[in-house]
Formats: structure tokens, C-alpha cells, sequence
């Protein structure tokens, strides 16, 4: 669905109304979006708290909106895309798009046919630090990336919750360790294989409350990224961060630290990248859902594609068989499910675009 003209306000159906549909809401109201919101839970509340209007149901949602923003539990995701596609609505979708290879096919393949733009909100794509070190990367200012290391740490949400049922959320691979996912493909390129181990184990499909999982992922090139996502005890303050180590020098960021991102390379001096995280003032949700109001708009791509969403749920997906096999697994096991299927998000993301 396109606007009449670039002056007209947005209209953004809000669906659900949990934790990250607070910064969502922020966001669309300081785009100047009308934002209409439907939840099973807590419309009413967060319409308050942000001035949007309550609709009694997701249909009337699908009816009013132009945009159709998905903030529901994962399991949810599917559905409700589905819906919105076959309303013709553009969509920006919470990470993870969906649960599995197979469900994230099923919904790119309606895209592709209803012509419908779908984004995933991968908000890490649009923090400063990582931002600027894919363009010191790119630019070629630590040479070939080597070995490359994320992390990520927070207080758990699984104690008791839906993220506990990993037919639910995917847990802590799936969910927390998504973003980093991404990140390591968007910086040291596609990925040939994935090793995945996990302590405490998931029993029965049921995630342990604190729980740490550790990836390796060996990319075309062979570059080396290891990953490392915890859901700690009740109250861990979260962190994250990188070090990206190349041949010609080092880009390392901790959000533990006030330094922003520090390049150690030849040729420059230590402090030359180094970016003050104060000095960042907008907030990575604003940034981001105004780079998809504009595409939505414009019809140009943004900075994070479906297929983008698409590989970060391969990559998950592939974690987690090698979580249940031990054995190291190779994406081309996955990338012959994906070209086999003719209706591919994967052969076809530039008509969606």
C-alpha cells in the first residue's frame, strides 16, 4: 500500500502490546504516524501511555492500517503476517520473522506474490557501534576480518514465561541470540557452517530459566565468528558487545564501557574511531523504523531486508540442529531446501524490495 502523497501521515496498526511495544509506539508517534493498536492484552494501557487509538479487532486493524507492525509473541509472528499480507499491508515484523526455515518460506512466498514490502526490526542493524564498525569493515580499516566475537548477556525472561516453550520463542538462540547472528553475517559475510553447544541442556523443549549458549559459525572467505548469548539470574544488568580482529588491526566495543567503538590498527592512531556512546542521541528504534517508513514509502530498500530476517532464522535454525545432533552443520544443507522451493523469498527478495 502506497501514500497519496509524501505529506500524509502515516497509519500504523500496532499488533500487541508487551515490552518492545513501548519503543515501537515512541517511535511511530515521533514519525508523526497515527498508530492504531490492537493486543489481547494491555491496548488500552499502552494507547494511554502514547496516545493511540484502541481497535477492537486485528481484522479492523488490517482494514485502517498501511502499515502493519508486529510486536506479539514469536509463535504468533506467521499468523498474523499472513494476515496482513493477504490484506496487502507492508509489514514490519519483531525478530525473529517466524520460528523455522519452513514458516519463514510460507510467509515470503505470499510476500513475493501479494508484492507486499515485510522488515524485520533487527534494531542492532541501527545501534552507533555496530553500525560504524560494518563501515570500518567495508572500508577495508582492520584488513581481512579473522576472527570476529560477539556477546550478549541479559536477566532472563523465561523464568515461568512463554520465552521458557521453545515451540514458543526458539530460546535463547533463537531470541537473544539472534541479533548477534545477524551482526556476524553482516560483517564477515555468508556462512558455510554452524556449531552450537548449550549449558544447561533444554529438556523436553523447555528452555532453562538462566541458560548460556555459544555458537561458532566459519563464513565463505574463512573468517571465524564465535557467539555468546546468556539469560542470567533475575536482575543481570545486560550488556553486549564485539571484537572484530583482522590483519591489519582490531575494532572492539562493550557497552560495559562509556568509550564507544576503539579501532587498534596500522596506520592510525588508537583513538582516531573511537565514538563516544553519549554522543549518540536517538534512539535506534526511531532510526530504524523511520529507514522502513521511508522505504515503505519510497519503495527502496532498507538498510535490513527480509531475506536478512530470513538467513538470521536459517542460522538459528541450523544452531539449533546442531544443538540436538552435536555435529557441526552446513548451511548448504539448508540452502538446497530454500532454492528448491520456487516461490523462494530467497530468488525472489528484489521484486520485493
Amino acid at each position: 500500500m502506497t501514500h497519496s502523497a509524501e505529506s500524509d501521515p502515516l497509519v500504523v496498526g500496532l499488533v500487541g502490546a508487551g515490552g518492545i511495544s513501548q519503543v515501537h509506539a515512541a517511535a511511530w508517534k515521533q514519525l508523526g504516524a497515527h498508530v492504531l493498536v490492537h493486543s489481547l492484552a494491555g491496548a488500552e494501557e499502552l494507547a494511554a501511555r502514547h496516545d493511540l487509538e484502541v481497535v477492537g479487532s486485528l481484522d479492523e486493524l488490517l482494514a485502517r492500517a498501511e502499515i502493519v507492525d508486529i510486536v506479539t509473541p514469536t509463535h504468533t509472528h506467521e499468523q498474523i503476517a499472513l494476515a496482513a499480507v493477504a490484506a496487502g499491508r507492508n509489514i514490519v515484523c519483531e525478530k525473529p520473522l517466524t520460528l523455522s526455515a519452513e514458516a519463514t518460506r510460507r510467509v515470503h512466498a505470499a510476500a513475493v506474490r501479494a508484492g507486499v514490502q515485510i522488515y524485520p526490526a533487527h534494531v542492532v542493524r541501527y545501534m552507533a557501534p555496530y553500525m560504524r564498525a560494518k563501515a570500518a569493515v567495508d572500508a577495508g580499516r582492520i584488513g581481512t576480518v579473522a576472527v570476529a566475537r560477539f556477546f550478549r548477556e541479559g536477566s532472563s525472561p523465561a523464568d515461568g514465561t512463554w520465552f521458557q516453550n521453545e515451540a514458543q520463542s526458539g530460546g535463547v538462540i533463537m531470541d537473544l541470540m539472534l541479533h548477534d547472528l545477524d551482526q556476524a553475517r553482516w560483517i564477515c559475510g555468508e556462512v558455510e557452517t554452524v556449531y552450537a553447544v548449550q549449558n544447561p541442556p533444554s529438556v523436553d523443549g523447555i528452555s532453562p530459566p538462566f541458560v548460556s549458549a555459544h555458537v561458532s559459525l566459519t563464513h565463505v572467505g574463512g573468517a571465524i565468528s564465535h557467539i555468546h548469548a546468556t539469560w542470567g539470574a533475575i536482575g543481570t544488568v545486560f550488556k553486549t558487545g564485539f571484537s572484530l580482529a583482522g590483519d591489519r588491526g582490531v575494532l572492539e566495543y562493550s557497552s560495559l564501557e562509556n568509550t564507544g567503538l576503539v579501532l587498534e590498527a596500522q596506520g592510525h592512531e588508537q583513538g582516531d574511531l573511537t565514538i563516544p556512546e553519549a554522543a549518540v542521541r536517538e534512539s535506534p528504534y526511531l532510526t530504524e523504523l523511520r529507514d522502513f517508513a521511508e522505504s515503505f514509502r519510497s519503495g527502496r530498500p532498507a538498510r535490513v531486508s527480509a531475506e536478512d530476517g530470513a538467513m538470521a532464522v536459517y542460522l538459528a535454525q541450523a544452531a539449533q540442529r546442531s544443538l540436538s545432533t552435536g555435529q557441526v552443520v552446513t548451511m548448504a544443507e539448508l540452502a538446497q531446501q530454500r532454492t528448491s522451493d520456487p516461490d523462494s523469498a530467497h530468488q525472489a527478495q528484489e521484486e520485493t524490495a
